[in-house]
């Protein structure tokens, strides 16, 4: 793993968040995105070499809305910026983790991503992150 690249926080309604953390950084978040696959509108903000992305829940069924029902809004995942999403996988398996998807699939800011389950991490959902390209 390279850096952390994201740290996500759900939300439940993202135009007044970016006001928020517009105010809170300093700066606009320099774009949004829905990824439909996953029901979840994202923005993001730069700071510096990291990002931190906005997440809400286009439905009822989504994973961000389940998650904000059920924990309230707040710190969703913790990013992680990798070369090879493939071997990072086979390794973290290896290891032990408990992979949500091993299939990587893509995700928001032009992205494959995977998961692994919080049990396996101290009850922190992470997300590995490959850029496309």
């Amino acid at each position: 793993m390279n850096k952390i690249e994201h740290i996500g926080i759900a939300v439940k309604d993202l135009e007044k968040s970016n006001e928020l953390f517009a105010a809170l950084f300093g700066k606009p978040h320099y774009k949004t995105e829905e990824v439909e696959s996953e029901g979840v509108k994202t923005s993001f903000f730069q700071l510096g070499p990291n990002k931190v992305e906005l997440l809400e829940g286009t439905n009822e069924n989504s994973p961000i809305s389940k998650f904000i029902e059920k924990k309230g809004e707040g710190v969703h995942h913790i990013a992680f910026a990798v070369d090879d999403i493939l071997s990072e996988v086979a390794r973290l398996k290896e290891a032990g983790f408990i992979v949500l998807n091993e299939t990587p699939k893509k995700g928001a800011d032009n992205k494959l991503v995977v998961f692994l389950h919080p049990k396996s991490t101290n009850g922190v959902l992470i997300e590995l992150c490959q850029e496309i390209g």
